[in-house]
């Protein structure tokens, strides 16, 4: 235990005593020092408040009936006012005159500088007239029982300093107070991973909070320079799994799932198993197209459903898909779907993007025919690029039924022997709890686009381990998986139908290190350049075929009765929680 000795300063043991009999209350109130008792004080402010406010309403209402302006005030008027802010004042320290008082009376700061909280402590308990190395009890201290140490809550370690040069040390310091922009750092020094060092210690001295645990070292912060992260202090680990090898369309993939959730990959990688055993699974592509949706206002109805009607003319469609094409080598326009809301127009624009994602290429082609029909249209008020009616990173009606992105269907048909031997349950007991749960309980539960098991999980994992935006999983993971046994009841017909997988194999967190060699290892690495847009296209029937596995493997458990018995196996830390925490 820490024992500190009291200060021998004259003044300091003065103030020290002035604190210790505040604090065996012998102080004096603040409220003391008024004439008149503080119950009768605050009844007297009280009623010359309303009474004052009641006053000047009354005379603002006579003058507004006597057209006087109400600048005019006689001296009557004057004495209120002056009473109304006195009175007014006053009340807003009313629930304690000692909070008001204190402002203007407060102690000096030597009062508290002087001594800290453990110091003060042992003034008020050590009466002991001894030195004080002679007054240390220095006796085993009395062991704390297990129960108390297990309410004990882990104490945040002191910011770990970072080793810095002078020049370092003052920008740290020049970041602390202000004058040099967090933001800005990397303009000004030139050195991505400078910056992000400097940032982070001069974050950690701000907060007075530890950043120990956070990886700084060992990342190309130049390459998220201006397009993946801003004002970096460190990275994320998070853990890789591979599950497969999926035998999708003829062709084996081992399958990267970054992820924090047990049982997560050895579930997926079990169906992949299943499948695999039963011959594979065959995907479909439906859709391929991004979209974007802009929100344009008229001062009539008529005049936006004039417009309207001028977008849906075919004959209109190949002049703006000439003016839509100019911005990208790879954006083509494939339709414009409107929907009018009053005199408010939303256009739906959909178009190809390549192997990008796209949504910065459809938002360039879209700005060029709102700049087109702007001339035909001058009377449109551009309200804004995105009306959500595209509907990016939100669960939307419009996404399921018209589809985003890449839509695609994946189905197999899973061998009896396989579902009794690897999914240990029965063709039968899968297509009744798929009906039960994932199509009835899901409209009991109203979703949109939810009828599945758990497609986000696996959707997500991916996304993360190969640089897709963790936010689409919303619209990405829309999905319906359907069980149907077939070949006289003996094997099971299992699909996953998925409208507005939003992927891409180029730009953004793809062209990070970690996120391009998972992309590598399903061999979608980067664009096609035979074939623009295969990669991607490829890699969103990878996420299906994914999907498909987990969810045949987690309805699997579900049917069994084994998930929560795996999670209880797999999904709990075996480490000891009292060392972690006291580590």
């Amino acid at each position: 235990m820490d024992a500190r000795c009291r200060s021998t300063k004259p003044t300091s043991t003065t103030k020290v005593k002035a604190k210790s009999t505040t604090i065996d209350g012998n102080s004096t109130k603040a409220s003391d020092a008024l004439v008149l008792p503080l119950y009768f004080t605050n009844a007297v402010f009280f009623t010359l408040f309303f009474t004052v406010v009641y006053y000047l309403l009354s005379r603002w209402r006579e003058k507004i009936r006597n057209s006087i302006p109400l600048h005019f005030v006689n001296p009557s008027e004057i004495v209120a006012l002056i009473a109304l802010v006195a009175s007014f004042v006053y009340l807003i320290g009313f629930f304690g005159i000692e909070f008001v008082q204190s402002l203007f009376l407060r102690p000096s700061t030597e009062v508290w500088t002087s001594v800290d909280d453990d110091e003060r402590s042992i003034v008020k308990d050590d009466s002991r007239k001894v030195p004080c190395g002679a007054a240390l009890d220095c006796s085993v201290p009395p062991q704390v029982s297990p129960a108390v140490v297990s309410v004990l809550k882990p104490v945040d370690p002191l910011p770990v300093s970072i080793k810095l040069n002078e020049e370092d040390e003052e920008i740290v310091k020049s970041v602390v107070v202000g004058t040099t922009p967090s933001y800005s750092l990397e303009s000004k020094l030139g050195d991505c991973a400078r910056a992000a060092t400097i940032r982070r210690e001069a974050l950690q001295r701000i907060t007075g909070k530890s950043l120990y645990g956070l990886p700084l070292d060992g990342f190309d912060y130049d390459s998220i320079l201006g397009q993946c992260c801003e004002m970096p202090v460190g990275y994320v680990q998070i853990p890789v799994g591979i599950a497969g090898p999926l035998l999708l369309d003829g062709r084996e993939f081992s399958v990267p799932m970054a992820t924090t959730e047990g049982c997560l990959v050895a579930s997926t990688n079990r169906g992949c198993k299943a499948i695999h055993l039963s011959g594979g699974a065959n995907s479909i592509l439906l859709r391929d197209g991004m979209t974007r949706a802009p929100v344009v206002r008229f001062a009539t109805a008529k005049r936006a459903a004039q417009l309207k009607m001028f977008l849906e003319e075919p004959e209109n469609f190949e002049t703006l898909a000439l003016v839509f094409n100019k911005s990208s080598r790879f954006g083509r326009l494939q339709n414009i779907k409107c929907a009018i809301a009053g005199k408010n127009l939303y256009m739906r624009f959909s178009c190809s993007t390549g192997d990008a994602m796209g949504m910065n290429m459809v938002s360039k082609g879209v700005q060029n025919v709102l700049d087109f029909l702007q001339e035909d249209f001058p009377d449109m008020d551009v309200i804004g690029i995105s009306g959500n009616f595209c509907s990016d990173k939100k669960p939307a009606a419009v996404n399921w039924i018209e589809g985003r992105g890449k839509s695609v269907v994946c189905e197999a048909i899973i061998k009896g022997d396989v579902v009794r031997k690897v999914l240990k349950t029965t063709v039968d007991a899968l297509v009744e709890l798929n009906m039960l749960k994932n199509l009835v309980g899901s409209a009991m539960a109203g979703a949109l686009g939810g009828f599945n098991a758990h497609a986000s999980n696996i959707v997500t994992a991916i996304y993360i381990a190969t640089g897709q935006d963790p936010a689409q999983n919303v619209e990405s993971s829309h999905c319906i998986t359907m069980m149907e046994a077939v070949n006289d009841g003996k094997d099971l017909h299992v699909s996953v139908t998925m409208p507005s997988i939003e992927v891409g194999t180029v730009g953004g967190g793809t062209q990070l290190a970690s996120q391009s060699a998972c992309l590598n290892l399903l061999g979608v690495k980067g664009a096609n350049r035979d074939a623009p847009g295969s990669n991607a296209r490829l890699l969103a029937t990878i996420v299906a075929g994914s999907v498909l596995a987990g969810e045949l493997s987690l309805m699997s458990a579900l049917a069994a009765g084994q998930l929560v018995k795996s999670h209880m196996k797999y999904n709990r830390s075996i480490r000891d929680i009292a060392t972690v925490s006291s580590s």
